[in-house]
């Protein structure tokens, strides 16, 4: 049987859910180093100027996804304005990637505005997501990043996030700069 068919067969049956290392052991009864040259076999093969896919590390699992030099492409395509993030969404994207879990009064503490739509439509759009409840009076809700946020700005985790240090400016670095979401 043809492992790295089948392994190309389930990246694209879970989509962007994705694989991880050891889901992919267990999947194909196979043991790690196995799994790691099935992966770097169908990504070498991916590379090819003929290949619209790749296989990506994002989100802590592995997955197929398009190409970055394609991306004119897609855009045209996609042309839905509510693939824009706003500079708003943008900002408590932010706030919530550097503080998880945190919730919206603390959000709007660091904002010095309400935040309750822009959370809502992050919600929507599954950039972010209810963890649990806060302690805090009201017990309200506790929000964090979601997987589709890794994937949407290139990620691996949260570690891949730039350090940020009060004392120090970001040197041409515009954190907030509208993002498209493809």
């Amino acid at each position: 049987m043809n492992l790295e068919g089948v392994l190309e067969g389930l990246l694209f049956v879970v989509g962007d859910e994705g694989l991880t290392i050891e889901e992919i052991c267990h999947t194909l009864e196979i043991n790690e180093d196995k799994a790691k040259e099935l992966l770097t076999n169908l990504k070498k093969e991916y590379e090819n100027d003929n290949r619209g896919i790749r296989i990506s590390y994002l989100g802590e699992s592995f997955k197929l996804t398009t190409k970055k030099e394609h991306k004119a492409f897609y855009q045209k395509l996609i042309t839905n304005k509510d693939n824009i993030l706003s500079q708003a969404q943008l900002e408590v994207l932010a706030i919530i990637a550097y503080n998880e879990p945190i919730t919206r009064i603390e959000i709007d503490e660091i904002r010095g505005i309400s935040s309750a739509y822009v959370v809502k439509k992050l919600l929507s759009k599954d950039l972010i997501k209810v963890v649990g409840k806060s302690d805090l009076p009201g017990k309200p809700n506790l929000y964090k990043t979601t997987r589709e946020f890794l994937d949407c700005f290139g990620l691996s985790s949260l570690n891949d996030l730039p350090v940020l240090s009060v004392d120090t400016p970001l040197e041409g670095e515009d954190l907030f700069k509208k993002k498209e979401i493809l």
